[in-house]
């Protein structure tokens, strides 16, 4: 009799585990991550082990934002390397870059990268300013 309880005991608990992270938004980590500001893909290689994507937005706020919103669509095995340029303040020779970030996909995209498969990592360029 001990033994059917404590099945039911432990039946009950996964069930309300299962709807708490159902409620929770399940352990993807991105509760708490804030909405990108708008920006614009200006270049995205298609091809290669080691692929460049080149970002424009309009002001400095909440790059890392933007970083996460494009990482996100990243997903062929690849080492992706993302520029984040304000659209304005450059020049031909010169962008005004706001930011830079990688992404690792797979072997390959580890490999290239340096970082485990799947991981990112962002430094945003500080005291640039977006001009208007």
């Amino acid at each position: 009799m001990h033994h059917r309880r404590r099945t039911a005991a432990a039946l009950a608990a996964v069930a309300a585990l299962a709807v708490t992270l159902t409620a929770c938004g399940g352990d993807d980590g991105d509760q708490d991550a804030k909405p990108a500001p708008e920006y614009k893909v200006v270049h995205q290689d298609k091809t290669g082990n080691q692929r460049t994507v080149t970002v424009e937005v309009e002001s400095t706020k909440d790059t890392r934002a933007v970083f996460d919103a494009v990482a996100k669509t990243l997903d062929a095995d690849a080492g992706y390397f993302v520029e984040i340029n304000c659209s304005t303040g450059g020049t031909a020779g010169a962008d005004n870059r706001l930011g830079n970030g990688k992404k690792a996909v797979g072997r390959i995209g580890a490999a290239t990268t340096g970082l485990n498969n799947g991981a990112t990592e962002y430094t945003a360029n500080k005291g640039r300013t977006c001009p208007k």
